[in-house]
């Protein structure tokens, strides 16, 4: 695996775990996903910029013994982001190493059943674990619209009170992103809204952009871009913001700058003054500034609506794409609103993904740990074909409580 680390964590007493502190080579691990992999030498100094991507879920339609609905939590120095929340999130999450408490921002694809019916449970028992008193910020969840008053709905009728707020911002879809049989009226969106807990922005399509902005901190950008599927659905652009490089310490040393606060200012952004009057600028004793890692997610589609997916992910570090059926299904994939493995790996080559992990996939794929030998019809072809077209390209298989690592960008 060029640029990631791969960790199987399967619950109970058959946990396997890849050793990440090899040296980077290609090595041979029979029960990793995808054969072969290089495992990425850990840095200690890079733990305060760690980066990690969870499967949680990897099943189409419902959950099953072998792959759990659809969930992905991104991790980064220690806050989680959740990508949908079918059913039994919450269980999942207690078999893999992750803390649903550390859930800051949820992100939901679209809105079919196994993709967001887990949300409310999850929010219960986050509510349960927190103790009587919360001092928490808001859990921040981004979702189409309908996804609100979902929520509301759902904690009025079960007359659930949870200890911390939340706050749903919904995404506007357009209606060329479902059949036109499916389309939902959607100009309810600027009345007043008939939930009184909740509230948050309605995210409209930014058109000359092609794509909706939902975060834009010191430290990440988010952004939405639409997708085609049975009903309006997304995915998702996280891209982080550059770093500043690391201080130059022979250029500290050579401009007579004095350890201390200074070097904090000078590693901030900010000019400082000497003794002997000189001033001395960040530009002049930082190195390149590290350029941030790209992460995409994409929901159920049969493909992109516009040209606001390929732009956002164009170069992504990781394209996580679905790949329901294979390719010889290709023609009810599509009338489902899904993709094949060749669909994926098209729209990843189209976006120079530098690695492409495909998940969703119909319960009839086991796991490779499951698959009879000899299979011609398994998992493993679904690797094949999308690999096919990326010209041998490793492709990833996500399994459930796969953890994938991004690395720096040194």
């Amino acid at each position: 695996m060029k640029g990631g680390v791969i960790t199987l964590l399967h619950p109970g007493p058959d946990t396997a775990i890849l050793d990440t502190e090899e040296k980077l080579g290609s090595t041979s691990h029979p029960g990793a996903v995808g054969g072969p992999h290089e495992i990425q030498e850990t840095n200690i100094n890079d733990k305060k910029m760690s980066m990690d991507v969870t499967f949680l879920g990897t099943g189409a339609a419902y959950p099953s013994p072998t792959r759990g609905a659809s969930a992905v939590v991104l991790r980064c120095e220690g806050e989680c982001w959740l990508f949908d929340c079918g059913e039994g999130t919450q269980t999942q999450l207690m078999k893999s190493q992750l803390k649903a408490g550390r859930i800051t921002k949820i992100f939901i694809t679209h809105l079919h059943g196994d993709h967001f019916f887990g949300l409310p449970g999850l929010l219960c028992t986050i509510s349960l674990q927190s103790g009587s008193v919360v001092t928490r910020q808001p859990i921040e969840i981004y979702g189409p619209v309908g996804l609100r008053d979902f929520i509301w709905r759902t904690m009025e009728l079960s007359h659930t009170e949870l200890v911390f707020p939340y706050v749903v911002h919904e995404i506007v879809p357009t209606a060329d992103q479902c059949p036109v049989e499916e389309l939902k009226e959607f100009s309810h969106v600027n009345e007043a809204d008939s939930s009184p807990k909740g509230q948050g922005r309605t995210i409209l399509l930014d058109t000359e952009e092609n794509s909706y902005c939902l975060v834009d901190d010191e430290q990440f950008v988010v952004k939405a871009f639409r997708l085609f599927h049975r009903i309006p659905s997304f995915g998702f652009s996280v891209v982080e913001k550059k770093r500043a490089g690391k201080l130059n310490a022979q250029k500290l040393k050579d401009l007579g700058v004095p350890p201390g606060p200074a070097y904090g200012k000078l590693k901030n952004g900010i000019s400082v003054v000497l003794d002997n009057g000189v001033t001395i600028s960040p530009q002049d004793v930082l190195k390149k500034p590290m350029v941030g890692r790209k992460i995409c997610i994409l929901g159920d589609c049969s493909g992109v609506v516009g040209d606001g997916g390929v732009k956002l992910c164009f170069e992504a570090d990781l394209l996580i794409h679905e790949a329901t059926l294979d390719d010889s299904q290709m023609d009810k994939a599509k009338e489902h609103g899904h993709s094949t493995p060749r669909m994926a790996a098209t729209f990843a080559k189209l976006c120079r993904a530098k690695r492409l992990v495909l998940t969703h996939f119909s319960q009839r794929y086991k796991p490779i740990a499951l698959a009879r030998e000899g299979e011609t019809d398994g998992i493993v072809e679904l690797r094949k074909q999308a690999e096919s077209v990326l010209e041998l390209q490793e492709v990833t298989l996500a399994e459930d409580f796969m953890v994938i690592g991004i690395p720096i960008k040194k």
